[in-house]
């Protein structure tokens, strides 16, 4: 149930974000359902990959090249969800950054739809 509640809200971040910038467009809530599904996944099994092989580069712009893998991957949803437009790079840094914010306040993000029991405590079964 929280999966579907982090997506919901996550979902209605991207809405919000679509919303305030001129240069991205969603199409309707299915899309933005998409778009959150597949920045779920993607920040949570391509992202990691991606910032490993730029390590050197993030560390020579002292962690700002990050901003541009964000931007990278919400480019490469624009060409994959039909519906979802990026007008290009620029828009897509500031939408990732402004959906960050966003998500911030709702207080989820995209990683944390996919994780499963991220803040319960472990238990110990054979305690007396």
């Amino acid at each position: 149930m929280k999966v579907i509640i982090r997506l919901l809200v996550y979902t209605c971040a991207v809405l919000i974000t679509a919303w305030l910038l001129p240069g991205v467009s969603v199409e309707n809530f299915t899309t933005a359902i998409m778009v959150a599904i597949s920045l779920a996944i993607l920040n949570t099994f391509i992202r990691p990959i991606l910032v490993f092989l730029t390590i050197p580069v993030t560390i020579i712009t002292l962690g700002l090249f990050l901003l541009v893998i964000n931007a990278l991957i919400i480019v490469l949803i624009g060409k994959i969800i039909p519906g979802f437009v990026v007008e290009g790079f620029w828009w897509a840094l500031l939408f990732s950054v402004i959906l960050s914010i966003i998500a911030a306040l709702f207080g989820t993000s995209s990683t944390t739809i996919v994780r499963r029991n991220e803040y319960e405590k472990p238990t110990d079964h054979f305690q007396s």
